[in-house]
């Protein structure tokens, strides 16, 4: 339990062990919770100055009904001597005097700290680590690209719903004059049989197509691919955020369908494949991929989209520090996976009663 986010519960039934038994020992015998300076506390922050590094990353995250700054080495690769400091809180003044009581000597040798596009983030690092070179995360850059895409899809959807409800109303009113109609029918034949003297209710073989039913169900129409567009344009969300060379034969043929009708959404797919294709490629140098960026912007600003456009904006306003990926090469991947780590453990928990001892776990497994 000291190395691996592992609950007391899963790890006496493995063992066979009483899980209530179990944590009691664990957190009273066994570790050193007792002996913890934070034990019991409303945990405002946690300072582990003995795992800083040079290359960190820092991102929030959100447990419980609280958001957590968490600052970490990148060297400690996810395990022992990851975490550096977790704050409760997003005020930026509050998170500055805290990481300030970290040694002088260990955040002036910061060399590069990976984050977001936040800029509570950024003014934070500027203000502790003065020599450190901030480098955004270029799949979150990537990652604002593709949430053009997906405006694009979702106005497309609401569309093909309107369209959608359009064609339900039409069927509907259709089936009330058919059924008009064939009243109307019924009582002019039967008038014309009882003028002849013949019997009103003739069984007799009727020819011709069969009517239509007065209670037929809507059958929305499909498209080639046997989708209909509605659902088409749902099933498209998640293949909208890959390359076209992930693509499966039935992502393929969707998207040659709704590309031809949705011009617009084929459009910005091609601008995100074409900003993403900047980040991987490997030769690349800052200055080359500045240029790069630039005819990247040339692109957008003749694009129709107003969504691309602000993509641009985003870029240009972050350009700089944009750029410092292909300095260092490095992402912000860490600070992710960290932060999954920490919401797995928080959920297989299914309700932290004793917060300060859920983060002494934290602290002994990643810190």
């Amino acid at each position: 339990m000291d190395t691996e986010p592992i609950t007391a519960s899963s790890l006496g039934r493995t063992y066979m062990i009483n899980a209530d038994t179990l944590e009691h020992a664990y957190k009273n015998v066994l570790s050193d919770y007792q002996d913890w300076e934070l034990q019991g506390k409303a945990i405002e922050c946690i300072l582990r100055p003995e795992n800083m590094g040079e290359e960190l990353g820092i991102d929030e995250t959100s447990l419980g009904d609280d958001v957590r700054i968490i600052l970490h080495n990148k060297d400690g690769h996810g395990r022992k001597g990851t975490i550096v400091a977790i704050i409760t809180g997003l005020n930026t003044e509050n998170a500055i005097s805290h990481l300030k009581d970290l040694p002088q000597d260990a955040r002036k040798k910061v060399t590069s700290v990976t984050m977001d596009l936040s800029d509570t983030m950024s003014d934070i690092v500027k203000a502790v680590f003065p020599n450190a070179m901030i480098v955004r995360d270029c799949f979150h850059v990537v990652r604002r690209a593709t949430e053009a895409s997906e405006e694009i899809r979702m106005k497309c959807k609401r569309e093909a719903g309107k369209e959608l409800k359009r064609q339900m109303v039409e069927h509907k009113k259709h089936l009330e004059e058919l059924s008009k109609k064939r009243t109307w029918y019924k009582k002019h034949i039967e008038a014309k049989r009882k003028e002849a003297g013949k019997p009103i209710h003739c069984k007799g073989r009727k020819r011709g197509r069969k009517p239509m039913r007065l209670n037929a169900k809507f059958i929305p129409p499909k498209l080639s691919n046997g989708e209909t567009l509605t659902e088409a344009l749902t099933r498209c969300r998640d293949q909208l955020r890959v390359s076209r060379n992930k693509w499966n034969p039935t992502q393929e043929a969707r998207g040659k369908i709704l590309f031809k009708r949705y011009p617009k959404l084929e459009e910005s797919y091609n601008m995100t494949q074409s900003l993403r294709s900047v980040f991987r490629d490997k030769t690349l140098v800052r200055d080359t991929a500045k240029t790069k960026l630039e005819n990247w912007y040339n692109k957008a600003t003749e694009c129709t989209l107003r969504e691309v456009k602000s993509v641009r904006d985003t870029i240009k306003f972050y350009e700089e520090e944009i750029l410092n990926y292909f300095i260092a090469w490095q992402t912000n991947a860490s600070a992710e996976s960290l932060n999954s780590k920490i919401k797995r453990f928080w959920a297989q928990l299914k309700g932290v009663k004793d917060v300060s001892f859920f983060f002494y776990r934290v602290v002994t497994i990643f810190g």
